[in-house]
């Protein structure tokens, strides 16, 4: 009788263990911390000039793929641009890649409404979802000085959560290579 009673506990576990992981992806905090190599681009910001990965070593960079189309990409932004401004006269890059198929069409007015002043690069080939193994919109990848992904968020964020304002700051006060 016991052993019977084993197959349906474990299911049971399995079970509770893959809905918390369902919950914490749709709040957004869906979070991986293992260090890994970012893959290296370029890509061209909204006002045409080239931006490569690999020229920001040395600062922290916040990575994001995002869609003017994604609802959760539009409701993130906000709490990006407060992100920015506090850390943007520090070592710190936000790149903000816009994956629109049609580019600059539907980003640039996007960007004038919301008031965005981080620069925004366009990836409307769509390169760079694969290169990061992004299953959707948003994803976040934070990028020490080193040039390693240290945080990995799936889902929108609020980027002014003390949580992740002390994360950053952590990695500014890291130097390259530790």
């Amino acid at each position: 009788m016991k052993r019977s009673a084993v197959g349906p506990a474990i299911a049971v576990l399995l079970l509770l263990g893959a809905l918390l992981l369902v919950q914490r992806l749709q709040r957004g905090t869906g979070s991986a911390d293992s260090e890994y190599a970012a893959a290296d681009f370029t890509l061209p910001d909204l006002q045409g000039n080239t931006v490569q990965l690999s020229a920001l070593r040395g600062k922290v960079v916040f990575l994001n793929l995002w869609a003017t189309w994604c609802p959760p990409c539009r409701a993130e932004m906000p709490s990006m641009e407060v992100l920015y401004q506090r850390f943007r006269d520090r070592d710190f890059a936000m790149l903000a890649v816009a994956e629109d198929s049609d580019g600059a069409t539907s980003v640039a007015p996007f960007v004038r409404d919301m008031k965005l002043s981080f620069p925004i690069l366009l990836d409307s080939d769509n390169h760079l979802p694969g290169r990061y193994g992004v299953t959707g919109y948003p994803e976040t990848f934070i990028i020490d000085r080193s040039g390693n992904v240290a945080k990995h968020v799936i889902g929108p964020e609020d980027w002014t959560r003390p949580e992740m304002i002390a994360f950053i700051e952590a990695l500014l006060r890291q130097p390259a290579g530790t």
